[in-house]
């Protein structure tokens, strides 16, 4: 209990009244009167009875895991390679770890956070701190960013689509309807985006999302099993295949610590390798029985299984291609391995990989926009 009744603070949410403690001793429900102590049963269902009775119905635990990886990891896994060449393998293990610890911390804080104060969304923490101004400047910051995001992801599409389908092409084949970005575009996102958009919650989206991380694992198997296909040392000349070879035996030695000019691209390449923070509290609110310790372990899961999926990857391409890795891996694989039947193959699921984040960046978007223009003051 509160110690004195001035310590609550009423928030409303969906018509409802919830009340919680300024001292986080305790978070209660005026519908449902359940006390949720914040110290002592952080397992407790967050939301009372209304969360046990809707449990059987809520997302997965897998489900929920693989939409967080899937949150996490995208096309920023092709830039890791690059980011170890210019850091070193040590170096770059640090800086992963680092980068990789600091995500978990800062979702138990969220978690944690949500279990004192009874709140499950960013537009509702805004409304707690701040009032209705906090909470329109939450859900615009949300849309601005997911809608960059977005947008980034449908200009690769744009971009990459009709060169990877022109591998599989042999002959001239200019001007064919299959090979313009705009109309691929269109294409894919009237029959794949705009449908997973349209799902009423972001846990039916585990489906997919656990096809998009079967794709990442498929792509390091690749990754692994192509190092023994690039010779070391590197051809001079690429056209002339493997005829003409550098005589530096230093290009085929990793480096295990570097620091250089060029470290500083690594910086945002890792600062955003685990950004996943706007889906969290999504996932978490539709996790069946959800609990802090329970969301927890998704966030430790999806978290070590990113860590090992990014090391494997960065490591092998790093090792298959040394100082000679371009910013973008699949680069260096169109340079040596031309016309390379499974490199071909998984520069399309990479792209199958992205098209399907869409609808996950679209989800609180989505519900950022209807927080701010239809409920912005309640």
């Amino acid at each position: 209990k509160c110690l004195t009744e001035s310590s609550l603070v009423c928030i409303e949410c969906f018509g409802s009244c919830r009340y919680a403690c300024h001292d986080g001793a305790a978070s209660i429900t005026r519908t449902t009167g359940t006390i949720v102590s914040a110290q002592q049963n952080e397992s407790a269902p967050l939301l009372g009875s209304r969360s046990r009775r809707r449990g059987s119905s809520g997302t997965s635990f897998g489900f929920s895991v693989f939409n967080l990886i899937n949150a996490i990891m995208g096309s920023g896994i092709l830039g890791l390679s690059y980011a170890m060449a210019t850091t070193g393998i040590i170096g770059f293990s640090i800086l992963l770890l680092i980068v990789a610890c600091l995500a978990s911390y800062s979702i138990y804080l969220l978690l944690l956070m949500c279990v004192q104060t009874a709140v499950t969304s960013y537009e509702d923490i805004g409304l707690f701190a701040f009032g209705s101004p906090g909470k329109i400047l939450v859900a615009s910051t949300i849309l601005i960013q997911n809608v960059g995001a977005m947008a980034c992801y449908l200009f690769i599409i744009k971009s990459e689509l009709p060169a990877a389908i022109a591998e599989f092409l042999s002959g001239d084949h200019t001007g064919s309807w299959y090979l313009d970005g705009r109309l691929l575009l269109i294409l894919a996102s009237v029959y794949i985006v705009f449908p997973l958009s349209l799902l009423p919650k972001i846990g039916f989206l585990g489906y997919t999302s656990s096809l998009s991380f079967f794709f990442m694992v498929c792509f390091t198997l690749v990754v692994v099993i192509k190092k023994w296909s690039v010779p070391c040392p590197l051809p001079l000349d690429p056209t002339l295949q493997y005829l003409q070879v550098s005589n530096s035996t230093d290009d085929c030695k990793p480096k295990f610590f570097r620091l250089s000019k060029e470290s500083a691209y690594a910086i945002p390449i890792m600062a955003f390798s685990f950004l996943c923070h706007t889906s969290v509290l999504p996932i978490y609110s539709e996790l069946r029985s959800p609990s802090k310790s329970r969301m927890q372990n998704v966030a430790h899961i999806a978290i070590s299984l990113s860590f090992i999926i990014y090391f494997i990857c960065a490591l092998f391409g790093y090792l298959s291609f040394y100082d000679k890795v371009e910013s973008e891996l699949l680069q260096s694989y169109n340079k040596y391995l031309l016309h390379d039947g499974a490199i071909m193959v998984i520069r399309l699921v990479i792209l199958l990989v992205v098209l399907l984040a869409i609808p996950l960046v679209h989800f609180p978007a989505r519900k950022a926009f209807i927080m701010m223009f239809f409920f912005p003051f309640s």
